[in-house]
């Protein structure tokens, strides 16, 4: 996220080296991060976190139980600060909002994060078992919402996955399905909601255009017209501004929901 003078990763999943192709892509110098927050431990979102601190003198955030399930990512050199879920902090001009979250990692957060000089807030929800009414909560008033379609579930149970990982997804502590994230997409519509974007979506049992297309019905039939698009895995996603989206989206939009 970038808000006034203020940029943020969550999560770096990616290796050092790719985090920064990554960002030069759209224009940003490592040296830029203000941050990086980080969700949870597993590996597709710490995979970077260290070297980069390192690197760069980027400060991490995480929990304490996150803290020490990554202790072997970590040398003792970083600037790590701890948050608590429930407990807002800024970072510069970016107001962190962390909340608890269902998946099988130590103590996993959500993230509402907020521009303190605007009021747009970004919710970031990836690796959710399932919507709980604290994550309702948390996300009721994005303006630019960024939501797990992790997989089809026709496409899961018939993968070449073991039983015990097709079981482990699917779970109330896994993966929201395309069809579970175009229900819960449906349930935090309101009038100020821009965009959606898809995100973490499964190489082996998910495809980019079978996500749009089952959270894009389902959001259409419910009169929403806003900005919906799907994070791809192997380049960024284009910068969003969150006021044009909100611009573009109009007044018929608003008179919609």
């Amino acid at each position: 996220m970038w808000a006034g003078n203020t940029r943020v990763l969550v999560d770096a999943g990616f290796s050092g080296k790719d985090l920064v192709r990554r960002l030069q892509v759209l224009e940003v110098e490592p040296d830029d991060i203000h941050g990086i927050v980080v969700t949870h431990e597993h590996g597709d979102h710490i995979r970077g976190i260290g070297i980069f601190a390192r690197r760069y003198g980027t400060p991490l955030y995480m929990t304490e139980p996150t803290r020490d399930a990554c202790s072997k990512m970590l040398k003792g050199t970083e600037t790590v600060h701890i948050y608590r879920p429930g407990r807002p902090f800024n970072l510069g001009d970016i107001r962190v909002e962390p909340f608890l979250t269902v998946h099988d990692a130590v103590d996993p957060v959500g993230l509402a994060l907020v521009d303190e000089c605007t009021g747009l807030r970004l919710g970031v929800a990836t690796d959710l078992g399932r919507p709980t009414a604290q994550i309702r909560h948390a996300l009721a008033v994005c303006d630019l919402l960024i939501l797990e379609s992790n997989h089809d579930e026709v496409l899961l149970h018939t993968s070449d996955y073991p039983p015990s990982v097709r079981r482990r997804i699917a779970s109330s502590h896994g993966h929201l399905s395309n069809q579970a994230a175009a229900r819960f997409a449906v349930e935090l519509l309101h009038p100020r909601l821009a965009g959606v974007v898809l995100a973490h979506l499964s190489r082996e049992c998910n495809r980019p255009a079978l996500a749009a297309e089952v959270v894009g019905a389902a959001l259409k039939h419910a009169g929403w017209t806003g900005h919906l698009e799907v994070a791809g895995q192997d380049n960024p996603t284009s910068l969003l501004d969150v006021e044009e989206l909100r611009y573009l989206s109009g007044p018929n939009q608003l008179s919609l929901l």
